[in-house]
């Protein structure tokens, strides 16, 4: 029997080229989902220490999130980008009835506070939202590694205004940022500003800049509302310069349905949104668990992005050759322009030392003349100091006759 057709690559012959199988979507998603089973079940049985507190495997399922892995042939982005994207999800990832919201929002946090309290604001939506701060109290606070550990672990989901998310990663650091589940996701609060005509550029304005206090400047409490319930059915997307980015799509504790739904849906957003020439600038497609290997769902049949640029063997190894052959040309040129540098510096070296010599014995005669003069002096100073001791020697002499006269005379006298 032949073996059976195991291509991941999809193509149609209207609208795009390529597309993502669903039945080989599902089959990975079942085979995904039921490896995770059976290795949390392996790992209760094996396991010594039993938690009390986990009677069934479905509990500790919940925690395992899944992931696509989508590699591009090149960098979707190429630079980090701070304020992350979001993709919605026919099956939301956030349905726990127990879920805690931190809100983080611009200041001052009262009118965000006096928001979420409003009797328009939905009762159930309101209990989840268990804190509201703004990011000065928030940065003012929660400075020291320890406190933000415990404000990560304190909640489930954060959400920050999209005006300051940009701001979050300096104040939050990778205690936040070094995972993806706990980065804070942009929501819209801001209120609806109506349009109004341009204005000449050129010319200041002279209207005040609007603060956050004002209620103009923040959106109704049912606004609001559907706008955060709306991010909590979307998975957000966090790109880099990279070739790689991997985006949250399910649970194990969902349906292979659910999660296959899910992936055709975060894949479709992603090649719409983000990859530049969407299906040709894909190179694979994975889903995988948090300790899983990863199971291909789509796979390129073109691996790079131009296929005019990959070559042959044969014409791989001519163009080596061309350039061995520039670098040996270079190399001899180079060593010939060496040669003559030397031989031309020999040549002026000679010429210098012919030059410096009629300098040198000039010098030398100047040293001559000056020694002379100098001996000369010293001998002078010597014969001077020499008639100085004699006169000294005289005195002293002089002197000594003078007082021995002197008492001669006055003995006789007595």
């Amino acid at each position: 029997m032949a073996p059976e057709s195991t291509a991941l690559t999809t193509k149609v012959a209207s609208g795009s080229p390529y597309q993502l199988d669903s039945l080989q979507t599902l089959k990975a998603s079942s085979a995904l989902l039921k490896h995770i089973v059976s290795s949390t079940q392996n790992q209760q049985i094996t396991s010594e220490k039993k938690d009390l507190l986990t009677g069934d495997a479905s509990i500790s399922e919940d925690a395992q999130p899944i992931w696509l892995v989508l590699t591009t042939k090149k960098h979707i982005v190429p630079q980090p980008r701070l304020k992350p994207g979001k993709i919605f999800l026919p099956h939301s990832l956030n349905t726990s009835p127990t879920l805690s919201i931190c809100l983080i929002t611009p200041d001052p946090q009262r009118a965000f506070k006096d928001l979420v309290a409003h009797p328009s604001f939905p009762s159930e939506l309101s209990k989840s939202i268990a804190r509201v701060i703004d990011i000065k109290k928030l940065e003012k606070k929660y400075h020291s590694f320890e406190s933000k550990r415990q404000l990560r672990d304190s909640y489930d989901i954060f959400f920050a205004d999209d005006r300051i998310v940009t701001y979050l990663a300096k104040i939050l650091g990778k205690t936040f940022y070094s995972t993806t589940p706990k980065r804070p996701i942009p929501v819209h609060l801001e209120g609806y500003k109506p349009k109004t005509e341009k204005k000449n550029a050129a010319l200041p304005s002279t209207k005040p800049k609007k603060d956050s206090s004002d209620p103009k400047s923040i959106a109704t409490p049912q606004a609001a509302a559907k706008e955060i319930e709306r991010t909590l059915s979307m998975t957000q997307v966090n790109l880099s310069p990279s070739v790689t980015t991997s985006v949250r799509v399910g649970r194990s504790s969902q349906t292979p349905e659910q999660l296959a739904k899910n992936i055709e849906a975060v894949v479709a957003g992603m090649i719409d949104k983000y990859i530049p020439r969407q299906w040709r600038g894909v190179k694979a497609i994975h889903i995988k668990g948090p300790n899983t290997m990863a199971l291909p769902i789509w796979l390129a049949d073109e691996l790079w992005d131009d296929e005019a640029m990959v070559i042959e063997d044969h014409e791989a190894e001519e163009a080596k050759a061309k350039a061995l052959q520039k670098g040996k040309r270079k190399r001899k040129a180079l060593e010939g322009d060496g040669l003559s540098a030397l031989e031309g510096e020999k040549e002026n070296g000679k010429r210098k030392i012919d030059d410096e010599e009629p300098k040198q014995e000039v010098k030398k005669k100047r040293r001559k003349i000056e020694d002379e003069d100098l001996s000369q002096e010293m001998e002078e100073r010597r014969q001077k100091l020499k008639q100085q001791k004699r006169e000294l020697k005289a005195s002293m002499k002089e002197t000594s006759m003078r007082s021995k006269v002197e008492t001669k005379v006055v003995e006789a006298a007595s």
